[in-house]
């Protein structure tokens, strides 16, 4: 019999109905299973009889059923399915985390296992869906979670939630408003029998009180344990708390000054960044703003520079930027967000404050974090195919490479080491030379969150090594991260 979505409903429903029960249990009850059907007892009845025929399921009459091993490999790929629709839902289509769960019960019967494997790949194989649930692998596989709910946890620890049990629209909602959504780190302050509630410490120290009917749908893991890092979390800010410990997200991403990193603003989330160098009598400053475009696979951003360069003051060329997340990051391969840029020539070419015509430039950044440490890498081009010098004009090509390390010190404290390597191409009479420019910047980023913002603040200080000359300069960074849409 070819697996109907309605056997995959039963099938599904079984094998999450058996999970739940207590050992030694094995058989789910018939109206435990027509319930969560909305179906009658009776219909339920029948089409259990059906799948046992079919060898999917052992059924006892006036007992209830358990699946055999054929039924259960069959219920986890469904089940595969549907987590790993929702994280895609989530992660590039940029749906909120309430929404998906209907959505993935209708696509979980019509996407191909060829398309599942595709986009489990391009989400780096993750372990959990967006409420925590364990992604089954490709043999139906569940990796085993160890873990406790809030009524059961110890008292007065710090743990981190790693799951939700529960679909509901409202309650995710309320999760989520109270900062208790998987990743979180929250410490369970008290029990009262007598009301039947749990006190909870989460996020910037807040409390907050709740019933244990709702306690017992969150599971946690202590932290200094907790093992899974779940691949949803960064549709919070990048400052969202995470599991304790060196392999835990960093809390501040995207906030690098010279080397670009590899990872697109997540929907509903845009950036403001200014930056300021001053090196020597010349000064220059720039505001870019980032935003996604419906999700965090594509982003579009722009860049305007406003400076002083020798006797000179005012606008330089303006950069409009797309960036595409073609990679995110895994255990086994780093982010990768290619970028193309239009250089618009709206300086004064002139006054030595842009090329005098349009031009490119394009940029290959990748990422990945070792415990502690985040290391980026770039390589790229920037190129001018009618600069202007006076009268004359020249087909500029510049090429660059760059790597940078990140060292967290403390949660919101980064001690940073970039370097940039450019062959410039100069207009030189009537030729062009080229001209290697180092530069070698150490500096320092920290920062703080406010409800759904985050502002990051920094200092650097590049020192630029060319055949010509050599200087030292001091950059200042100023970041302000903040939803739009929820």
């Amino acid at each position: 019999m070819l697996p109907s979505s309605t056997v995959e409903n039963y099938l599904k429903a079984i094998y999450l109905g058996a999970t739940a029960l207590p050992a030694p249990e094995r058989l789910l009850p018939m109206g435990q299973l027509a319930a969560s059907l909305g179906v009658a007892p009776g219909t339920a009845t029948t089409m259990v009889k059906t799948l046992a025929e079919s060898g999917l399921v052992e059924y006892e009459p006036y007992s209830g059923v358990t699946l055999t091993p054929a039924g259960e490999r069959l219920a986890a790929l469904v089940l595969r399915r549907h987590r790993l629709v929702e994280l895609f839902l989530v992660k590039v289509m940029g749906l909120k985390w309430d929404e998906v769960h209907d959505e993935a019960e209708l696509l979980e019967h019509v996407v191909s296992e060829r398309l599942i494997d595709r986009i489990d790949e391009m989400l780096g194989r993750p372990e959990a869906d967006p409420h925590g649930d364990p992604i089954p692998d490709p043999q139906g596989v569940v990796k085993a979670q160890q873990a406790q709910s809030l009524l059961t946890c110890p008292l007065r620890t710090p743990v981190v939630v790693t799951r939700v049990i529960d679909q509901d629209k409202a309650f995710l909602r309320f999760i989520e408003s109270h900062h208790l959504k998987p990743g979180e780190s929250i410490e369970v302050v008290d029990r009262d029998a007598a009301s039947d509630s749990v006190s909870v410490r989460g996020k910037n120290n807040d409390r907050i009180t709740i019933g244990t009917r709702a306690a017992s749908k969150l599971l946690v893991q202590v932290a200094g344990v907790a093992l899974i890092v779940l691949a949803f979390c960064s549709t919070a800010l990048a400052q969202t708390p995470a599991p304790t410990g060196s392999a835990r997200p960093f809390e501040i991403l995207d906030n690098s000054y010279f080397v670009e990193e590899a990872f697109n603003q997540e929907a509903g989330i845009f950036q403001s960044i200014v930056g300021v160098q001053a090196n020597g009598g010349d000064w220059e400053t720039s505001f870019t703003q980032e935003w996604p475009l419906f999700s965090q696979t594509h982003q579009l951003s722009y860049t305007i520079p406003f400076g002083n360069l020798g006797d000179s003051v005012g606008v330089g060329d303006a950069a409009l930027n797309y960036r595409l997340q073609a990679w995110l990051e895994s255990a086994s391969r780093p982010a990768f967000s290619p970028r193309v840029s239009l250089l618009v020539p709206s300086g004064n070419s002139s006054k030595g404050l842009g090329s005098g015509n349009p031009g490119w430039q394009v940029n290959l950044p990748f990422s990945k974090q070792f415990n502690n440490t985040y290391l980026h890498w770039n390589g790229g081009f920037t190129h001018s195919p009618s600069a202007t010098d006076g009268d004359a004009e020249y087909n500029l090509f510049t090429p660059h490479v760059a790597a940078s390390a990140i060292w967290r010190t403390r949660p919101m404290f980064n001690l940073m080491l970039e370097s940039v390597v450019a062959w410039d191409e100069i207009a030189d009479g009537t030729t062009t030379r080229r001209d290697r420019v180092v530069t070698i910047s150490p500096g320092f980023r920290t920062g703080w969150n406010m409800a759904n913002a985050q502002t990051i603040v920094g200092v650097a200080v590049p020192a630029s090594f060319s055949s010509g000359s050599n200087s030292v300069g001091v950059f200042g960074y100023f970041s302000y991260e903040v939803t739009f849409a929820r």
